[in-house]
């Protein structure tokens, strides 16, 4: 099992920028792929952006595409959300999740696909 522990939220205005962090710790840590889903209130769990630990490979949903990028530091165990040009739209707990087996692919994400997450993070974008 993995232990994840989001932070970096908070509130910003729109255009603003914010860097999400999600450290991994546990024996299974830093394998398979973590991805960073949002919760909007009385809205899905929507997946935004998934990176692949083997090769580094991401994916980006349509409604973040050229905003938010997706990165890690394999040596800190630790993946980040930098997401820039920020609109009210993107407010939402934002949680990461990790799964051994998974692969981020042009599929999509689910959130079935993921064994472990954090607690979540508070983002709001507001004036």
């Amino acid at each position: 099992q993995v232990q994840l522990a989001e932070s970096g939220g908070g509130l910003v205005q729109p255009g603003g920028s914010l860097r999400l962090s999600c450290a991994a710790s546990g024996p299974t840590a830093g394998y398979g792929a973590t991805a960073w889903f949002r919760q909007a209130p009385g809205k899905e769990r929507e997946g935004v952006s998934c990176i692949n630990s083997s090769d580094g490979t991401t994916y980006q949903s349509n409604s973040v595409k050229g905003r938010f990028t997706i990165s890690r530091d394999n040596a800190k165990n630790t993946v980040y959300l930098q997401m820039d040009n920020l609109k009210p739209e993107d407010t939402a707990i934002y949680y990461c999740a990790t799964d051994v087996m998974y692969y981020c692919s042009d599929n999509g994400l689910s959130r079935t696909d993921f064994t472990s997450w954090g607690q979540g993070t508070q983002v709001t974008v507001s004036s």
